[in-house]
């Protein structure tokens, strides 16, 4: 890192901290909970990273401000956390421009092969693979060194094959931090400690945000490099979980929340046939992160947390109130927990490289696929359903999916068996 961005996040940090510190002269800072109408509780955006694929969550976005819902917590790992930074780090009614000026710049220019996609139906790999030779302009680009020799010691702040100098600099310009530390709505970003290998979500409730937490949360290694932050190196979140909802069902006081799950990658599919679908199997398999089961195990808890509400109202009142009682019964609640789960579809030409086809017109489809599903999830509302009051987690597919398994397919470009 070099001394003049050293000076600037210093400067940065400073204004973030005398932003807080004037918050925290009027109440303790954090959002109050407001619940919007139609909504039985905080409304909460989750957003995995993908890469390229996380031009699905612009559209998601997009459906969710066009209906006038605006989240209340964002949560991001990767290109999720710089989408969750953008939202929140603006006023709503600049929100939707900056992802769009965002994804406007880091598109690459791949004109000629969207028509070659187009007319032909093949695959995007050619352009994908022109990007990871020259970079992206505003997001990353070649570092030098590091193509010379995989044994070469650069440092765990400059071993990785691309800077992503110009990603702070575009962001530094799309983000307001002082907003953010503001807190007029909750951000939470997630990266993974490069030496305990444990993960942390850096939340602006608890801290103040800065740049460092967002660019850290998308560092994928070996790609690129780790950031340091309170002298610990942090890489890409992903790498460790890429599906941050578990700081929304972890979290503490637990809240009412109706909880948008944006996962961009999908762990069922066709049986691969050849070595280039086995290549994107596998990693849809390894960055869906085991999302499924994780809000099922929520679910399990959640359920187990209102048998224990339930079954402390049945001692006498006595022993409710003793100290042995209460500290037992502090493990129960009674929040209810309504998931909307979205899952970016696949668009035709895809392959393994997915996540890196910045070209206008993948970025455009992804945009457009978020949009249709988050429109149809907030018509279908179904989190104003009546629901069992035991069951603290309630899951809510897309419509897209659950009309697709009943004609035979998955819903994403494959068929059920």
């Amino acid at each position: 890192m070099t001394t003049t961005t050293t000076r600037r996040d210093a400067k940065t940090r400073g204004r973030a901290a005398k932003t807080a510190r004037n918050a925290a002269k009027v109440g303790n800072g954090a959002p109050k909970a407001k619940w919007q109408p139609g909504f039985p509780g905080q409304v909460v955006l989750v957003l995995q990273g993908g890469g390229a694929l996380g031009a699905y969550q612009i559209g998601v976005y997009e459906a969710m401000h066009e209906a006038g819902v605006e989240p209340d917590w964002v949560i991001g790992t990767s290109i999720g956390a710089i989408n969750a930074a953008l939202i929140a780090g603006n006023e709503p009614a600049k929100r939707f421009d900056r992802l769009r000026e965002f994804w406007s710049r880091v598109a690459s220019d791949g004109a000629e092969f969207d028509l070659l996609r187009f007319f032909t139906g093949l695959s995007n790999a050619s352009s994908n693979f022109a990007t990871m030779t020259k970079g992206i302009a505003a997001f990353f680009t070649p570092h030098l060194p590091a193509w010379l020799g995989s044994h070469i010691p650069l440092g765990v702040e400059s071993a990785a094959y691309y800077t992503t100098a110009p990603l702070r600099e575009t962001l530094s310009g799309l983000i307001d931090l002082e907003h953010i530390n503001a807190r007029h709505i909750r951000l939470t970003v997630g990266a993974v400690n490069v030496r305990s290998g444990e993960m942390r979500y850096f939340d602006s409730r608890d801290e103040i945000v800065h740049l460092d937490h967002v660019i850290a949360s998308g560092a994928l290694p070996p790609a690129f490099p780790a950031v340091r932050i309170d002298d610990d190196p942090y890489w890409d979140g992903g790498i460790y979980s890429n599906t941050p909802i578990e700081a929304v069902l972890d979290d503490k006081p637990r809240q009412d929340s109706v909880i948008f799950a944006v996962q961009m990658w999908n762990p069922e599919g066709p049986d691969p046939q050849t070595l280039w679908e086995v290549m994107g199997r596998q990693k849809d398999i390894q960055f869906a992160s085991r999302a499924r089961s994780h809000i099922a195990r929520q679910k399990q808890i959640h359920h187990l947390r209102h048998i224990i509400r339930e079954l402390s109202k049945k001692f006498p009142e006595r022993l409710r109130e003793s100290a042995d009682v209460k500290e037992l019964a502090s493990w129960g609640c009674n929040t209810t927990m309504h998931v909307a789960r979205l899952v970016a579809p696949k668009i035709d030409g895809e392959d393994h490289t997915k996540d890196i086809d910045f070209t206008p017109g993948g970025i455009r489809a992804r945009w457009q696929a978020g949009y249709a599903d988050t429109k149809r999830m907030l018509d279908a509302a179904p989190w104003r359903a009546p629901a069992d009051p035991m069951d603290g987690v309630i899951i809510h597919d897309d419509p897209r999916v659950k009309a697709a398994i009943a004609r035979g397919t998955d819903g994403f470009g494959g068929k059920t068996h």
